[in-house]
């Protein structure tokens, strides 16, 4: 197939419009009508269907479309590659949540600045669910999330995944607690996270084990506020250890199954070998070597 139809293809997925694509690049609305056209003969199916006085993909136009990312950042690669004088640069898309944007992306970007200084590093905060979103729509380059020993993420086979870091987890209590015993804790209210489950899972496989179901009654983002509604005896929740949390609390062990949480950076397969995005992964993983 002709890798100029698959662009149009794929200009077509994300725009929607023949018009706007012909505008996009450069070109005529006939010039890309003739490209999807001859696209379809090569793939032997058809691509678009009449939407109106529009037009949309096909299933097969979905999926050709689909096929075409990897394809297309393929063919970049290896014009990259073939190029020594190149160097790294443009816009490093990354959505994150915030315990890895500070602990590993702020000082891969420090190092950037003074290495790549032509590489530019957008953030966005991110649960791992909705980064995962904006990866598949290519609206970021590279995710950084996180799972649990209890609650594993799923990765799909597009996803290519570097492991960052680790750091075990213990129950959240008030410091006066001093049970260690995790069922003693069946009759207390819970916190879990707003915009992720994972946690959520965690905490109750632990409770199921201790015989017990947990009353979540807030679900919070920030582990600052969860700090505050612990020590305000509001609730108790699952909290990292190693972490400075606010005076007034114990973070308890799990040991009996142990509770681990790992940071992980995840982009789509191939694009690594983009270079911006390639040098920003180094510091990344040399950062956590």
């Amino acid at each position: 197939m002709d890798v100029r139809r698959l662009r149009l293809l794929l200009e077509l997925s994300r725009l929607g419009s023949m018009h706007e694509v012909a505008a996009e690049l450069g070109t005529t609305t006939s010039a890309v009508s003739q490209g999807i056209a001859a696209l379809a003969r090569e793939a032997g199916t058809p691509l678009v269907e009449p939407d109106g006085r529009r037009v949309r993909l096909t299933p097969a136009g979905h999926r050709l479309a689909e096929h075409a990312v990897t394809i297309l950042a393929a063919v970049d690669a290896a014009r990259l590659d073939l190029d020594p004088a190149a160097k790294p640069a443009g816009v490093v898309r990354v959505a994150g949540f915030a315990t890895a944007i500070r602990r590993s992306l702020l000082p891969a970007m420090d190092d950037l600045a003074r290495i790549h200084p032509d590489i530019e590093v957008r953030i966005h905060e991110h649960e791992p669910t909705e980064a995962f979103d904006l990866l598949g729509r290519d609206d970021i380059d590279l995710a950084l999330t996180y799972d649990y020993t209890l609650a594993p993420a799923s990765w799909r086979s597009d996803h290519q995944v570097a492991e960052l870091w680790s750091v075990d987890w213990g129950l959240g209590v008030p410091a006066r607690e001093r049970r260690a015993d995790f069922a003693s804790y069946a009759q207390r209210d819970w916190i879990v996270n707003s915009r992720n489950t994972a946690d959520e899972e965690v905490l109750r496989t632990l409770a199921s084990m201790a015989g017990f179901t947990p009353r979540v009654v807030h679900r919070i983002d920030a582990l600052e506020l969860v700090d505050d509604l612990i020590v305000d005896g509001r609730g108790i929740g699952l909290l990292p250890h190693g972490r400075a949390s606010r005076r007034g609390i114990r973070v308890l062990p799990l040991r009996d199954p142990r509770v681990t949480m790992r940071a992980y950076a995840v982009t789509r397969r191939g694009r690594d070998r983009w270079p911006p995005l390639r040098a920003l992964l180094d510091r990344l993983t040399a950062g956590e070597g």
